[in-house]
């Protein structure tokens, strides 16, 4: 007698939410994946002439501008943060929310406005020299706008409210229960701050240095116009002019090592040092009343870089705006059309993408999805100039070979069909900011109680009527919120449109006209840029209360 052959565990079949989350993670890293086989497999290694010669000056300013944002926007941030929400003083209860706004406003608009309004020509050094005098640029010393400590200063300002909306968070989030005990025992504000404040809020603060700094990596727009050699301006130089791929894709490994580098040491700092806070009894913190001097500076420490970062470019901008014959001027009202055309595609498709990951890793439990979720958020990280340089090149291959099949089945040489076009802009806006979407989506389903879905399960609902009758409706806030940053971003982002698309959009109409300096030309579509953002700042405001 034979013993009985053991029966093999049955596999699960693969679901079609388990492949389409295992899709979406491919099509996001793709990219990614083809600048790292671009770099290693050069057609013309031009790597030892880049060691010697121009990456050291790439990545020595590149380093300069991630420092210098990265302690300017810390210091200003976490410093407005504290005063809105340890202090009462005049104006703050709107000054909380408008700081907010230069997130409306792109850093390369900021520059185009900063350096119309200091520079030579400008109204502040004319004002100086019909007041004393002086008759030429010889007769004074006024410090050099395009440079390198005017593009931190210009970044940062564009960029702190990262900062200060993190931090203001972590200290409304801390029990005022420590601030009395400190203040019972003669700790004065500036102790409190170091040493109960700072201490607990400094995984937030952490957080967003480092999303600032990745996006000082990213802007191409700010340190081309004030001629500050980068790593994403060196891809530009190399690919663009040098007409080197392998070159290129070496600098964009460059910029994803520091990207991934900057990700990891931020991660292990918070890692290292972890507070928590009772639940039971939590006292929120009382702001305190100044006056005098001291509620003049606090209001005076908040203006400050609210109106260097909002009310000067949005000024200047306006003023040049004026001018009705700009805003009829040819191309404008088709660079909108398009630019909200293929935003808003862009931002329906990520967050349609990012629902259904989330979902699908959700429902079908598997490793592979549940590994492959956060790693998808490295294109929002990536600076779009890599991403570019990872869609155009193999599209470009695609499209050639599409036309070569066209051309031998129809004898009409059709051209690039792909290249250039729409649809390629549309790929690069969902891969660069996929994690947006993504996150929300996973933090909006993550609070729905297990509950509600088990029990439309058992009335029948498939899983694709569960998403749509129970999780949707229940996530619409947070949909919409994605939605409107995702599409805001979008419209703001210059390198992936400058390097992917052949028509004029919002964002490049400003940076070709500004780049001839005829800034009242670039001025309509910055100030419909501006406005667009206001409404995701509006809405941030709002969901932050």
């Amino acid at each position: 007698m034979t013993d009985a052959p053991l029966s093999r565990p049955r596999s699960r079949p693969v679901d079609p939410w388990s492949l389409g989350a295992i899709a979406i993670a491919c099509i996001v890293l793709a990219p990614l994946v083809a600048v790292v086989w671009f770099a290693f497999n050069p057609t013309e290694n031009i790597w030892p002439h880049l060691l010697s010669t121009t990456l050291p000056r790439y990545m020595a300013n590149t380093g300069w501008l991630m420092l210098g944002t990265g302690v300017v926007t810390g210091l200003v941030g976490t410093a407005c943060a504290w005063l809105v929400v340890m202090y009462r003083f005049p104006g703050r209860r709107w000054l909380q929310w408008a700081l907010l706004m230069p997130l409306a406003v792109p850093a390369y608009v900021g520059a185009y406005a900063l350096v119309d309004f200091l520079d030579y020509a400008g109204p502040v050094q004319t004002a100086l020299r019909e007041t004393f005098g002086w008759a030429d640029a010889r007769s004074y010393w006024f410090p050099q706008i395009r440079s390198r400590w005017a593009a931190v200063l210009v970044i940062s300002a564009a960029l702190y409210p990262y900062v200060y909306l993190l931090a203001r968070a972590a200290f409304r989030e801390q029990s005022g229960a420590g601030y009395e005990v400190a203040r019972a025992l003669g700790v004065g504000p500036w102790g409190r701050f170091w040493r109960v404040g700072l201490p607990l809020a400094r995984p937030a603060i952490a957080a967003g240095v480092a999303v600032v700094m990745m996006e000082t990596v990213n802007d191409f727009g700010t340190v081309d116009y004030f001629a500050v050699q980068t790593l994403t301006t060196g891809i530009f130089s190399v690919w663009r002019q040098g007409g080197n791929l392998g070159g290129a894709a070496q600098i964009a490994c460059v910029i994803l090592t520091v990207i991934v580098l900057l990700v990891t040491l931020e991660k292990r700092s918070r890692a290292r040092v972890r507070f928590a806070s009772g639940a039971r009894n939590l006292r929120p913190v009382q702001p305190q009343a100044l006056r005098g001097w001291r509620a003049g500076a606090a209001c005076a420490v908040c203006l400050l870089p609210l109106g260097l970062g909002f009310v000067l470019p949005v000024s200047v901008i306006a003023s040049h705006a004026v001018n009705a014959a700009e805003w009829s001027a040819p191309g404008l009202g088709a660079a909108m059309g398009r630019t909200l055309t293929i935003c808003a595609a862009a931002a329906i498709l990520a967050v349609m993408g990012g629902v259904f990951m989330v979902y699908g890793t959700r429902l079908s439990g598997r490793r592979l999805p549940q590994l492959a979720l956060p790693v998808t958020a490295l294109g929002y990280a990536a600076p779009g100039a890599v991403l570019a340089l990872g869609i155009l090149v193999p599209l470009a291959a695609f499209d050639n070979r599409l036309a070569d099949l066209v051309l031998a089945v129809t004898g009409t040489d059709p051209g690039l069909m792909l290249t250039g076009s729409a649809g390629v802009v549309v790929l690069a806006y969902v891969v660069r900011f996929f994690a947006i979407a993504q996150g929300t989506a996973d933090a909006a389903l993550g609070r729905i109680p297990p509950s509600l879905p088990m029990a439309a399960r058992s009335l029948g609902q498939s899983a694709g009527g569960t998403l749509a009758r129970v999780h949707v409706p229940l996530i619409r806030a947070s949909i919409g919120s994605a939605l409107l940053l995702t599409f805001v971003d979008a419209v703001k982002e210059l390198p992936a449109t400058l390097m992917l698309y052949r028509h004029d959009t919002l964002s490049t109409r400003v940076y070709a006209k500004a780049s001839l300096e005829d800034l009242s030309g670039a001025a309509p579509a910055a100030l419909i840029i501006c406005a667009v953002g206001l409404c995701a700042v509006l809405l941030l405001a709002r969901a932050n209360r």
